[in-house]
């Protein structure tokens, strides 16, 4: 199994951080929701050389949060909250674009124990997150 890196840069491809990931790829990319201000936590993990949201857990549905039919399974998380699983969702590119939200908000990359605040190294920027095998240079935009 390749060992996975994640970096994160802005708009014009200054690195902003590198993240060594865990064996399989699994990150958390979690957040504050603005309205209600608790944390929802969308994790991805590579799966044969993609990058796949897996899965996504929030204390409530709240405006804009809650489950699609058909894509993941919807279970309690046994403290009010629910958690989408196995949602198997490609990520094209392996690549997403962000625009990181205030500190109140606080979009942070969680790896394993390696947590990362965006919010802190680039609040209100538009940022490119990408996953891909360590040692690879190759960060170009797509």
């Amino acid at each position: 199994m390749p060992a996975w890196q994640l970096s994160v840069s802005d708009a014009n491809q200054t690195s902003l951080a590198e993240i060594s990931l865990p064996e399989g790829g699994r990150w958390c990319l979690v957040w504050n929701h603005s309205v209600q201000g608790f944390p929802v936590t969308d994790c991805f993990q590579m799966q044969d050389g993609q990058l796949m949201l897996d899965s996504s857990h929030t204390p409530d549905f709240a405006a804009g949060l809650g489950h699609t039919e058909g894509r993941g399974t919807l279970e309690s998380d046994d403290e009010h909250g629910y958690r989408i699983v196995e949602m198997q969702v490609p990520i094209s590119g392996n690549h997403l674009w962000l625009r990181v939200g205030a500190l109140s908000v606080n979009h942070r990359i969680r790896a394993g124990s390696q947590v990362v605040s965006l919010s802190r190294l680039a609040a209100d920027t538009l940022v490119e997150i990408r996953v891909q095998p360590a040692g690879d240079t190759g960060n170009q935009l797509q």
